[in-house]
């Protein structure tokens, strides 16, 4: 029988716990298994950041909507009749009653089921049963959340002021999108799972490949060599190096004929907007995430013009990361739902004509990730009863963790600051 005593934390302790934080370190037992340590993670991140929500394609319509759930706020996510997308606080403008209870949906209007006040999807107060002479309908529009559309990828913020820089950001990774036509793509699979650790430990796994041995599925086709170079590869890796360096040449020379971005660009940790856009190979054919690395769509995406285009990869903190292949991609976000529990949401995206049984078939689209991802929910599961034992203490980041360090110590960066304006 194993008895677990939850870790009381005082702010002031937390406030000591990251100012004391040693680079190239792991952190502290109760940032990530305390009540007070979540609290401040969704007042200093959660409510302050850009955070991705949804693909474009999950509402492809007007009238079309998702519903999110970031710590005690809904947010709805809708296309308007102007078919732009907009967010909106969940919360009718009456009497707080909840508008939507569905996690995705189309509607005509917004309509309140407790006394039917009713809202257009661009949020303006349209009918309002028994009010008095003179009540203004347009004083009483939906509260909206600051909402952006990237390259088919939509992204909210719930700070008053949201970080100025992710325009830039969005600036500079919209060229690498753009050719995929994301805009233009369906969702042929989603899925959530729950897994049982903390929002941080679900992101550092993903920022890192030293565990990929635990991958089996997707080394079949995904070059298991982030953070090492041609000096420090270790030997039971140099085959796969030498394959990986031919496939880097033929990557490049395809890009230069298509007129892609070549270079990546890396920065993680200093500015509110942390990101980083690079371009790997696939392993065998070089195609798509399969055995081989074969196709998994017949039809590519947007402007593509060569099945062999690897993976173009994505990561924006604190909550997503992205792949985009020739034929399809898939996409990933991250919201904590408490100290010791986590929702990731994966959605696949195939080109919006792409007929399933006839172009693709879901249970091959999906096989190298949904195993990559039960996999994944083992090692944060065992990572997070490591954390929560008296015995763990802070550990050295690897050569090849350097992600991982990233992420840590823009979470350090961006919580100082946060601190800094309350105290």
């Amino acid at each position: 029988m194993t008895i677990q005593l939850e870790r009381s934390t005082r702010p002031d302790d937390l406030t000591d716990l990251i100012a004391r934080h040693p680079a190239g370190h792991s952190l502290e037992a109760p940032l990530y298994t305390s009540r007070e340590a979540f609290g401040l993670d969704m007042a200093a991140i959660f409510t302050k950041h850009w955070l991705f929500v949804a693909a474009e394609a999950e509402v492809p319509e007007p009238g079309d909507f998702v519903t999110v759930q970031v710590g005690p706020s809904s947010v709805i996510v809708v296309r308007d009749d102007d078919e732009q997308v907009r967010a909106f606080y969940n919360v009718c403008r009456h009497r707080g009653s909840r508008l939507l209870d569905d996690a995705r949906g189309s509607v005509g209007n917004l309509v309140c089921p407790y006394h039917r006040w009713t809202y257009n999807v661009d949020g303006r107060l349209l009918h309002a049963d028994n009010q008095p002479a003179g009540f203004d309908c347009s004083r009483f529009g939906l509260k909206q959340v600051h909402v952006r559309s990237v390259g088919g990828f939509v992204f909210i913020c719930l700070a008053d002021e949201p970080p100025a820089d992710f325009a830039d950001v969005a600036t500079r990774i919209e060229p690498y999108l753009a050719p995929y036509e994301l805009g233009r793509t369906k969702v042929a699979h989603q899925v959530d799972i729950v897994e049982q650790g903390n929002w941080k430990l679900v992101m550092e796994n993903n920022r890192e490949c030293y565990h990929c041995d635990g991958h089996p599925e997707l080394t079949s086709a995904y070059f298991p060599l982030h953070g090492y170079t041609a000096d420090d590869v270790p030997p039971r890796l140099r085959r796969t190096w030498d394959r990986f360096e031919k496939a880097i040449a033929d990557l490049r020379a395809s890009c230069v004929r298509q007129g892609f971005p070549v270079d990546g660009m890396r920065e993680l940790d200093e500015r509110p907007t942390g990101f980083m856009i690079a371009h790997a190979p696939l392993d065998g054919a070089g195609k798509s995430y399969t055995a081989g690395g074969e196709s998994v769509c017949r039809k590519r995406l947007g402007s593509i013009a060569d099945d062999s285009f690897g993976d173009l990869h994505l990561h924006l903190q604190p909550n997503s990361w992205f792949h985009m292949l020739s034929d399809h991609a898939v996409v990933f976000s991250v919201l904590p739902l408490s100290p010791d529990t986590t929702l990731l949401r994966s959605t696949w995206l195939v080109h919006a004509d792409a007929v399933e049984g006839v172009d693709y078939d879901v249970s091959t689209l999906t096989h190298v990730w949904s195993a990559t991802n039960d996999q994944d929910s083992v090692f944060v599961a065992r990572t997070q009863r490591g954390v929560e034992d008296p015995g763990y203490q802070p550990g050295p980041y690897s050569e090849v963790e350097g992600d991982v360090e990233a992420f840590v110590s823009w979470y350090v960066n961006r919580v100082r600051a946060h601190l800094a304006t309350i105290y």
